[in-house]
Order: C-alpha cells, then structure tokens, then sequence
C-alpha cells in the first residue's frame, strides 16, 4: 500500500463544484460574465459590480476602445 499526502491522489474536483462549495460553505461566488447560464441583464449585473468592487477588466478596455 501506498502513502500518499493529503491533496494527492483521488479525483480532481470540477471547477464547477469548486465553486458550488465555495458558494455553500464560505459565501464566495465566482461567476464569469460569458456564463452562458446567465441572462443578458443578469451578466450585466455581474459586470458592474466586478467594476465597482474591482475596477474595469482588461478584456472590457479593449472592447470599448
């Protein structure tokens, strides 16, 4: 039998259910503007608050230049 440290080995975890847990257990929400699972007016919701909290992004620089 082999030891091998914790975090290695198993199955990796999709980057969807990383953030389903993140949301779940610790409140943090992760959402891409291009989710296709996301209305228009949704997405523009979540780009104006990245741009509140955040600033613009480099990809919406680009878009309106």
């Amino acid at each position: 039998m082999r030891w091998l440290p914790k975090g290695y080995g198993g199955e990796r975890r999709s980057p969807d259910e990383i953030k389903r847990d993140g949301w779940r257990e610790q409140g943090l929400l992760a959402v891409s503007i291009g989710d296709t699972r996301l209305t228009w007016p949704e997405r523009e919701l979540v780009r104006q608050l990245g741009e509140k909290l955040y600033g613009r992004s480099a990809a919406s620089e680009v878009r309106r230049a």
